[in-house]
């Protein structure tokens, strides 16, 4: 027999493919998602009913998903008020989950109304009924023993519950109320305000149609698996009320191009079982396939190293010092916490990569919204000359698309001996690219040509693995080449350094204690060469209020928000050389002014595990992140560790952090803190599922306190498996297979959980498309630009590791301040000073149980690191 089939409709919510592999491994059925306004389905069109009905004969039951907004807008339900209206005889068995179930009340007659306070990430017991009636008579909780559910909802049903008597409520609280005959009450929630008990219902069937209703959120990682006998137990009601109605599924599956099923993603490597033609090539597969000289940079390469003792004084910016001076790009992953023995090693990371002469590498870049990615590289080396090549995205092709293509040409074999990076892509992507994948479309009319994602292809770098002590020099070399000479020519160059040999280093201990930051209301001018305007402490408290408005309208379960602090400083560098030629340190008791010696300076204040230095596609970034976004591995193992819940560090006890460990704990593991975590957790959870499929994501941690430099942070865990390759097809023309042009099958891989993951959760908020749109609004319809956008790696193993930036400050070439009257210092334009801006964002995520003034301090103390290194003296 087939296996049943189950239709989804999406409301676009952040937990929707959580709910189809919670059906799919549960119910060992195929499930198909579709959104709640398919252009194929319009309630304008004539032949809706008909459409509608021909749909849903395809499925033996729909399941209407949760959703932000209210079950009264038509446009936030969608195509959920007509299935509750279907004709007798096209009636369907449905379940409705939190938006589906509050449109189930309402089409009922049932009021939804806000809660007092919104129950987001909650974990509450559910009140049911577990012996009648029984389940042949729709009790779908029957025979369920007591469980926990998660909650994420701001409205509720309200179906006159509060007019019961406290001495009735056993007896009465099952029963159907008599100005609401078709609603069967089957479980409920109980939350204490204070001087009274708010009854919030959790579980409904209709009285006379399949129609059955659940409040909580099933799907969550806290829902104890004990609760998925009630999804069981609908399930086989609805196949007893197909079958006593004689209703018989359609065997073929509806042929709609809105419905997807798991796996998805934004991204899919080109299918190598296709057999091109020259004629047939078309958007970037021309580029790739056209042989230029930047399409074929880094083709038939084979991976050499070798390994040099690492010095216990030196540090990574250190052999950048000796080896990259005179460059313009730089891409430097710095694990600086690697050191701080303090800190546990399951926290800090254990590698740092350095990309050697990334002016000679080819460079792939991209900016939202638009139809082509562009393809350079400004100091040729392998090349006859500057090259800038402008690459076409066809009908329906994005830029992950290219990448996947790109990168598949390009992979070679691990070696056991190899670290976990050989060479490959390494570059950013900004938040406005995320936004782009999940349909958010902020980037129009932007007055500027800054890219959106800028990856270098990097053939020469050196890996160091902080805990065995080794630094490796490697290079992706052509065939027929040993690569010997160049690696000898810079292991000399590092040990005849007299800074390895001697351990000659710059003192920057003066930048290692943090200060308390007041943040003024108004701008504070440091001095003519440095202006510092932070955000207003009120204005940001006034952005909590307004968020927390859209949380209780039902809007969003949480929201990310951010503000950014501007930083004008007279430029420290021309912009035809905007990088950092000169790697020296600052002066001691000099504030830093270049961009490297703010990274030296940021480094050693605020050491981070995923730290960077990145000088590409016109931006300088420099990060102190101690976040890491997602990890994948050439075998499909993809992890992603999304942080929420802070507390800073505090020396020598008082003040409002904690000293230790166990005191953070204690600060953490409070219901707010909690709630925002699991939010995201489940969040994750979603975006891996899209490209791993059901069943194949876990959470082997959740919500522990680890320790960094200067805060504590709430983590949690979560893992996914992509799918096994499938097998190369037969020939195509039935000789071997050397005669095909292609011959293995796309598959899914990191870069697609990359592309389904972006932006990254942790600095959304759920659901995360309508979360974005609030915030975006909200933030005074700003950029974030590189912050909160996500800084890593896809080498050409198959593996990656990419960071969130945040804790990080950027800045760009062609963004320069109002200039101001000349002092003598720096560079003069005709009497006065060029100043260039750096920009660093910092925020939090609100929830219905945040506070104006915790949101606004617990943001400031994130500002804190990286604003620190503009002003030695402490000054704001």
């Amino acid at each position: 027999m087939s296996p049943p089939r189950i239709l989804f409709i999406d409301a676009y919510d952040s937990f929707s493919n959580n709910i189809v592999s919670l059906l799919t491994t549960t119910l060992e059925a195929e499930v198909d998602i579709l959104p709640i306004d398919p252009p194929e389905l319009s309630p304008d069109s004539p032949s809706f009913a008909k459409d509608l009905t021909d749909l849903l004969r395809h499925y033996d039951a729909v399941v209407c998903g949760p959703g932000p907004g209210s079950p009264n807008l038509a446009q936030d339900v969608g195509l959920m008020k007509y299935i509750w209206e279907l004709e007798p005889a096209h009636l369907v068995p449905v379940l409705g989950i939190c938006l589906g179930f509050q449109s189930l009340v309402v089409s009922c007659g049932g009021i939804v109304k806000k809660l007092q306070t919104g129950l987001h990430g909650m974990i509450r017991d559910i009140d049911h009924d577990i012996h009648r009636p029984s389940l042949e008579e729709g009790n779908i909780f029957c025979g369920v023993p007591p469980f926990k559910a998660t909650l994420y909802h701001s409205l509720h049903a309200d179906i006159g519950q509060d007019g019961i008597a406290a001495g009735d409520w056993e007896v009465s609280k099952w029963s159907r109320p008599a100005h609401l005959p078709d609603i069967v009450p089957q479980a409920w929630v109980y939350e204490n305000r204070g001087d009274d008990t708010e009854r919030i219902l959790m579980g409904v069937k209709h009285s006379k149609k399949p129609f059955w209703g659940l409040q909580y959120h099933p799907e969550s990682i806290c829902t104890e698996p004990t609760g998925h006998q009630v999804i069981q137990n609908w399930f086989k009601e609805a196949v007893r009320w197909d079958r006593v109605n004689s209703r018989i599924r359609e065997p073929e599956p509806s042929s709609l191009r809105s419905i997807t099923r798991l796996p998805k993603s934004n991204a899919h490597p080109i299918d190598e079982s296709m057999n091109y033609s020259e004629n047939s090539l078309k958007g970037y597969d021309s580029w790739l396939n056209g042989g230029s000289e930047l399409a074929s940079f880094g083709l038939n390469r084979r991976y050499r190293s070798c390994s040099l003792r690492l010095p216990i004084h030196i540090e990574v910016p250190d052999i950048v010092e000796i080896l990259q001076g005179g460059k313009k790009d730089f891409i430097i992953l710095d694990s600086a916490s690697a050191k701080a023995s303090r800190i546990g090693a399951d926290v800090r990371g254990k590698y740092s990569i350095i990309a050697l002469d990334v002016d000679e590498t080819m460079k792939l870049e991209y900016r939202a919204g638009d139809r082509h990615a562009t393809a350079r590289c400004s100091s040729p080396h392998e090349f006859s000359q500057k090259i800038t090549e402008q690459i076409p995205l066809g009908p329906g092709q994005t830029i992950w698309q290219l990448l996947a293509g790109f990168w598949n040409k390009r992979k070679v074999p691990v070696v056991d001996y190899a670290p976990h990076f050989l060479g490959g892509f390494m570059g950013f992507t900004t938040y406005e690219l995320g936004l782009e994948g999940i349909d958010v479309n902020v980037y129009q009319d932007r007055p500027h040509n800054r890219p959106d994602l800028s990856f270098a292809w990097v053939t020469k770098s050196i890996v160091i693995d902080h805990t065995q002590g080794t630094v490796r020099i490697q290079q992706l070399l052509p065939s027929g080449s040993d690569g010997k000479a160049w690696m000898d020519s810079i292991a000399n160059k590092l040990q005849m350094s007299a800074v390895w040999s001697d351990g000659l280093r710059a003192d920057f201990t003066k930048f290692a204690q943090l200060n308390e930051l007041t943040p003024p209301s108004t701008p504070k001018s440091i001095s003519i060469r440095t202006n510092i305007l932070v955000p207003d402490a009120d204005e940001y408290e006034s952005k909590v209020r307004t968020c927390q408005d859209y949380i209780a309208s039902g809007d969003s379960y949480e929201l990310c928000l951010t503000d950014q602090t501007h930083i004008t400083q007279t430029r420290s560098c021309s912009p035809a050389d905007s990088s950092t030629s000169a790697l020296a340190p600052a002066e001691p008791g000099t504030a830093p002014g270049t961009p490297w010696q703010l990274y030296r300076a940021l480094r050693s204040r605020q050491p981070a595990p995923f730290g960077s230095f990145v000088r590409l596609g016109g931006a300088t970034l420099v990060s102190s992140s101690p976040e890491r976004f997602l990890e994948f591995d050439a075998d499909g193992l993809c992890s992603m560790r999304p942080m929420k819940g802070t507390v800073r560090k505090s020396h020598g006890g008082g003040g409002t952090g904690a000293a230790t460990l166990a005191d953070a704990e204690a600060v953490l593991h409070v219901p707010k803190e909690e709630a925002e975590n699991l939010m995201i957790v489940d969040l994750v959870r979603h975006d891996l599922h899209a490209a791993c499929g059901p069943g194949r994501v876990r959470v082997p941690k959740l919500n522990a306190v680890e320790e960094y430099a200067s805060v504590f942070q709430m983590i949690s865990v979560v893992e996914g498996r992509l799918p096994s390759p499938s097998p190369p097809p037969p020939p195509l023309d039935g000789g071997n297979e050397s005669n095909n042009k292609r011959t293995s099958v796309a598959t899914t891989t990191g870069l697609d959980v990359l592309a389904a993951s972006l932006p990254p959760g942790s600095m959304t908020g759920a659901p995360k498309k309508r979360a974005c749109e609030i915030l975006h609004a909200v933030e005074g319809r700003r950029e974030r630009s590189l912050y909160s956008g996500v800084v890593g790696y896809a080498d050409a193993a198959g593996r990656g590791d990419w960071s969130v930036t945040i804790r990080s400050l950027f800045r760009w070439d062609d963004e320069v301040a109002a200039v101001v009257p000349g002092d003598g210092q720096g560079q003069e334009q005709g009497g006065q000073l060029e100043r260039e801006v750096w920009h660093i964002g910092a925020g939090g995520a609100v929830t219905a149980l945040s506070t104006a003034d915790g949101e606004r301090d617990e943001m400031f103390v994130k500002l804190k690191g990286p604003l620190g290194v503009f002003d030695v003296d402490d000054e704001v």
